[in-house]
């Protein structure tokens, strides 16, 4: 009789306990789980935090003549971004010269309406390197004008990251080249970028210190 007493004693001594040690098992595995977690959420946000960093950072203009882009209305970036690439280019004042010439060859409405593309966009100072005589020769006749302009456009949106090694197909019907990374982009190894990932609504744009001219 002591002996099934014993017995049953131990019986629920042992029922009594499993439970606390059950629970105490699954506490763990939960408060681990919500370790993990915690530690992936953490991981993940700052992913997050790096990877908007970054893009922020690779999304901004950048090149030595970006100082002197208006910082507000309708010529500064901000506004850029807003208008259609030719009305954007007649904000600037250091692109006046290359819209006399779009407006010359009757491509406003051509560069407003196209979508996606990218203008490699020189300055006054870029045209003023070309001999004047030259210059209004060219700007005189009309089909010239236009295959130089149409060549400094290419049919899709290029980033960056896209100029460091590239030949790319332009609606002249030619090809230009570019090479660089970082900050410091050619084009043609003959125009250096000064301002570029300038941003308008319907183009990315590049400014440049050299005119290009196609081969053909």
């Amino acid at each position: 009789m002591n002996t099934r007493i014993r017995r049953s004693a131990v019986v629920l001594a042992a029922a009594a306990v499993l439970p606390f040690a059950l629970s105490a098992c699954g506490d763990s595995g939960s408060d681990s789980a919500k370790s993990d977690a915690s530690t992936k959420a953490s991981a993940s946000a700052s992913d997050d935090s790096m990877t908007g960093a970054g893009a922020t950072a690779a999304d901004q203009p950048f090149g030595t003549a970006c100082s002197g882009v208006p910082k507000s209305g309708a010529g500064s970036f901000d506004g850029m971004a807003k208008d259609p690439v030719a009305t954007a280019a007649s904000n600037n004042p250091a692109l006046s010269t290359l819209v006399a010439a779009v407006k010359k060859a009757g491509l406003v409405d051509t560069l407003n309406n196209a979508q996606g593309i990218t203008v490699f966009a020189p300055t006054n100072d870029a045209f003023a390197k070309i001999p004047k005589a030259t210059l209004d020769k060219v700007l005189a006749d009309k089909a010239q004008l236009t295959k130089i302009l149409t060549y400094h456009v290419v049919g899709q949106q290029l980033t960056p990251k896209d100029l460091e090694k590239g030949s790319f197909d332009t609606l002249e019907k030619s090809k230009l080249t570019t090479a660089g990374s970082g900050e410091n982009y050619m084009v043609n190894d003959s125009a250096k970028v000064v301002c570029g990932n300038v941003k308008t609504a319907n183009a990315n744009v590049y400014i440049i210190d050299t005119v290009l001219m196609p081969t053909s």
